[in-house]
Order: structure tokens, then sequence, then C-alpha cells
């Protein structure tokens, strides 16, 4: 920052101090970030829609199957190509490496994700990757809450707000939905959800709704009217779509790990382009409804046009059998996971958010269609299943139903559907958890102990910084070392009543205690006959500074009665965490949660 703007910047925090309460300084800060993060989502949504009008000129469309094949391998590249030369950063899934940001960075996200997203999203979707927008309108408005308040110098715990605020922001910028997009920054990022967390969400969320209304006019993305209401004698159905939705969001969930997986077996980027993007070119030849975010299939759904939403396909097929096209719409409910984790895996930039929404829509109106197809005389509306198995697979696929019903509702209008949207939501999710434990943002992170939730003592600890916790300044000793020499040149010069010994390789050995040694301090028979090795105990207990969680950590105190354990790191010895220590550091962290 040149040195003018830094001192602009300083005599106004200096007049902020006098003259705003902290509180109130919040509050315009969310409205600020809700705007930012609405001005960021309209500006990924247009962008978007800008490079798929090129594709809609006439040109374009006489060879419009076959070039499905090639556009998204051209996006793929454009994006690799800027990965590469110019970012040279990684770019992550958006609310997972948020999600990480807050957990393990303080909140704190590299400026390089203002853009990074920005940029290369529009380019993936644009060209016809299979992934949506909704993650990388996240990651820039939180990228965006989480440097206004480093510019601004507000506290850890403001600074994990505005970033919940500018994920509240993007939510209801992108689908118009305000009191869903803080039901989602509540769910998802776990934020607290005391008052002085309520306000600011909910200046962010209306600040970026009034953001889009502004730029982008009345216009929503689904477009739903209620027109059959709901009937009591269609429970057991959405029972047993519930479960049927369950069921697929566990599909999902392995499908996007399993393929994950897959190309992370590849070390060089080209080969993941080359493999996923000739895979994804196949995929939307055969199947062009895979084609982009897949709004169209959902509004043509939920309007009860199934033949735009299948679109045309390169083999003549008789689209007037009703059970050729519920075959066509799971097979859009199937290859719309895989097609999505291959964009991501091939270097794509995007979400799982709307491809979650365009399969619950395919799989909900094929099991309506199965219903009033079997020969049973059932009549179940196709638009209401349509929208509430897109309520399922969100519940299910990204372990928030509580997020599904309103976002659902609200963008639909739908809340005469409330009953069967509890019902599909809650047996989806139950199913799901049950197989899965965590959602697709945050089982990595849960595996790796890096996960916030509710509970406020279990995200204290993870916030804990484990370097600020080890103490390295103890007296090493070797195993040769003799007890003349331990007295003389270790315990008269500590205040410490333990002494690691390490060998040559500084593997750690084990520990002399003061204890262990204080009946013979003063028998100088034994200065030079007997060594550290043959005085030393074994420490069972021993942290690993690659491995352990601060929780892990905890219970080791707890369950050993230790004050102090030693640490490794990387197979060396390292140093030393006290009981005393680690406590302190808690407290400390715990009054700034809750102050």
């Amino acid at each position: 920052m040149p040195s003018n703007s830094k001192s602009l910047l300083r005599k106004f925090l200096i007049w902020k101090y006098k003259h705003i309460p902290e509180q109130n300084f919040i509050y315009i800060l969310s409205i600020l970030v809700g705007f930012l993060a609405g001005l960021g989502t309209v500006s990924l949504k247009n962008l978007t829609h800008y490079i798929q009008l090129l594709f809609e000129l006439n040109f374009f469309k006489n060879y419009q199957n076959s070039l499905y094949f090639i556009f998204p391998i051209i996006g793929l590249l454009l994006v690799y190509i800027i990965k590469q030369t110019w970012l040279k950063k990684h770019i992550g899934h958006g609310i997972s490496s948020t999600l990480h940001a807050i957990s393990k960075l303080n909140g704190i996200i590299p400026r390089y994700n203002l853009y990074a997203s920005l940029i290369t999203a529009p380019l993936t979707v644009g060209f016809g990757g299979s992934v949506g927008l909704q993650g990388p309108a996240v990651s820039v408005g939180a990228a965006l809450g989480s440097n206004a308040a480093r510019l601004f110098h507000m506290n850890t715990k403001t600074r994990m707000l505005l970033i919940g605020c500018a994920a509240a922001g993007a939510m209801a910028s992108m689908f118009k939905a305000p009191i869903a997009a803080i039901v989602f920054a509540i769910e998802i990022f776990s934020l607290d959800i005391a008052f002085t967390s309520l306000v600011p969400l909910l200046l962010a969320s209306v600040s970026a709704v009034v953001t889009s209304y502004f730029f982008l006019g009345t216009d929503i993305l689904l477009r739903f009217e209620l027109i059959d209401k709901f009937q009591i004698n269609d429970i057991p159905f959405y029972i047993v779509l519930g479960l049927v939705t369950g069921l697929t969001s566990v599909y999902f969930s392995k499908v996007f790990f399993g393929i994950t997986n897959f190309f992370k077996q590849f070390e060089s980027r080209a080969k993941r382009l080359l493999i996923g993007g000739l895979a994804i070119g196949t995929m939307l030849y055969f199947i062009p409804p895979l084609y982009g975010e897949g709004y169209g299939i959902m509004n043509n759904l939920l309007k009860g046009d199934h033949l735009s939403a299948i679109g045309t396909t390169p083999f003549n097929l008789d689209l007037s059998n009703i059970w050729l096209v519920i075959g066509l719409l799971l097979g859009i409910t199937a290859f719309k996971a895989i097609a999505m984790t291959t964009t991501f895996g091939a270097g794509g930039v995007g979400g799982v958010f709307i491809p979650t929404l365009v399969m619950g829509s395919a799989l909900g109106n094929a099991f309506s269609k199965i219903i009033n197809n079997i020969g049973f005389h059932f009549n179940v509306s196709e638009s209401n299943f349509t929208l509430i198995g897109m309520t399922g697979l969100m519940a299910g696929v990204l372990h928030a139903p509580l997020t599904a019903i309103f976002l659902i509702a609200e963008i639909t209008g739908g809340y005469e559907l409330f009953v069967p949207l509890m019902i599909v939501s809650a047996i989806s999710f139950a199913i799901t958890k049950y197989f899965i434990s965590h959602s697709i943002y945050t089982l990595k992170l849960a595996e790796r102990g890096e996960l916030m939730t509710h509970d406020k003592d279990q995200n204290v600890l993870m916030v804990l910084d484990i370097d600020k916790v080890i103490e390295t300044n103890f007296i090493i000793l070797s195993p040769d070392m003799k007890l003349g020499d331990i007295l003389k040149k270790a315990v008269a010069k500590s205040s410490r009543n333990h002494f690691p010994v390490v060998n040559e390789d500084n593997e750690f050995l084990g520990v002399i205690r003061l204890d262990d040694i204080r009946h013979i301090m003063f028998n100088s028979d034994l200065y030079d006959k007997v060594n550290a090795s043959s005085l030393m105990q074994a420490d069972t207990n021993i942290i690993d500074y690659d491995k352990d969680s601060m929780n892990t950590i905890m219970d080791k105190f707890k369950t050993s009665g230790a004050w102090n354990i030693p640490v490794i790191k990387g197979g060396k010895y390292y140093g030393y965490i006290s009981k005393s220590k680690l406590l302190t550091a808690y407290r400390r962290q715990l009054i700034n949660f809750t102050k």
C-alpha cells in the first residue's frame, strides 16, 4: 500500500476509534462486505453469461453437438494456462478452502483469492464445465470479508464473522434468498447464533440482495409457480423420495471422493487436464444436458417441459416413450456427479452446490414420472416432486437440511410445501449421515481435526496454534553423557526439572527428571560411572507435531496425568508442551471466542 494511502488509513482508524463504537463499525463493515460479495457474485454470473452468449451464435449452433466435446477442453486449457503462467497458486474448492481458513488460519485468506475464482470459474463454466458458480462466489466473498477485516485491523473473531457475512452475501445475491443465506452461513460455517452475530449477517444478506436486484433486476435463477398443493395422501411417496435422495446423496459423495482420489495419482497437471478433458468432452457429447451449470434443466423440469430439459442428443431417440425419458433423467442424475468431479479433477474451478440441485431436480422428476406411469392410477405433481428432489439432494450431499428447506422454499415461493420439504430433507440427511459422517465440504477437514463446529470448546482447541505452546528451551542430553556432566552442564544451568535425551540423529530416546537423580546427585563416586542412557526413562506419551490435533493433545494430558509431554516433528525431537502453558493459551482463546 502506498505511503499516502497508509497515512489516510491510519488517520481514519484513529478517527473511527474516537467516534464510532466498535459494534456499530462492525455493522457498517457487514453492509460493505455484503455489497462487495453481491458485486462479486454478479460479476461471476455476468462473465459466465457473456461467454455462453458467444456460443449461441449461428456459426456455433451449426456444429453444436461436436462443440460440446471441444468447448470444455478449451475452457480447461485456458484455466490451466492462467494457473501455470500467471496465478501460480492453488485454487481450492471455495467453501472447503474457506472453512480451512477459518479453522486453521485465523480467518486470513490470501488476497489472490479476490480475483482467482473470478477469472477461472467463468472460463470453466462458460465453456461447459459441469460445475456451479456458488462455491467460487463464496470464495470471492470470503476473501473480501477477510481482507476488509485485516484492512481495518479487526480482531480474529470479527474477521471470522465478516467471512460468514460474505458467504451469506454471496448466497443471497446468487439466489435472491436472504433468509436462506443467513441459515446457510450459520449451518455450513458453524457461526455463533447470538444476536450480535445475527444482525451483521442480516445486514450483509440484505445488502447483497439489493445489489443483485440493482444490477440484474427481478430475474431469478429458478422459476416456480405453485399450482398443485400439498396432498396428505402423497406423504408415503415423499418418504420413499427421502430414502431415494438419501441413497443418491451417498452415491454422489462416493463418486466425488473416488474420482478425486483417482486424479490425485497423476502428479502432472497436464496429464490430469488431458484425461479429464477427454472424459468430460465424451460425456457432454453423448449427454448434452450435463453442459455447464444446468439451470435450463431445472427450470424446464419445474415447468413440466422434459423435452427441452433433455434437449438434443446425438441419437434419434423416441422421446414420446415416457420410460425412455425416465431413463435419460436418471442418466443425467448419475452422470452429473461424474462430470462435475471430473471437471474438478481436470483442473476446473467451480462449486458443487448447483450440480447438486440439478441432480435433485432430475431425480425428483423421474421419481414422479415412475409413480404416475406404473399403472396403479397414482397422480402426483411432477413439478412439486422435482422441487423437493432438489431439497433431498442438498440436505444429503451438503449435510445442510435447514439450508435446503429454506433455500428451496424461498427461491420458489413454495412455502406451502414445507411439510414435504421437511420430511424429505430429514430422511435424506439421516441416511447420508449414517453412511458418511461429514459432507464433501468437510470430510477431509474433519479427518485432519480442522473442522469448525457449533461446539465452542472444540473450536477453541482447533484454532490454538501448536507452535505457540511448544517450548524448545530445554537443555538436551546425549545418551553417553556422564552424571557429572549432567549436573554441571544441565541441572546447574537450568530452571527445568526434566531433560530430554536424544541421539546423534536428534531422535528422542527418553527423559531424565530431577526426581530420578536426586538420590545420587551428591554421590561424586558415580559422576564418571553412570551415564544418561542408564538414568533416563522412556516417555510413552509423545505428541506427534505432524499428526496430533490440539484435541488429541489435550486428551493425552487428560489420560496420562502428565504435566509435560515431549513433541516430535518429522521423527525428530522438537520440544515440550506443558499442561500449564496449554491451559493458559486455551483460556485466552476462550475469552476471544466469548467476548
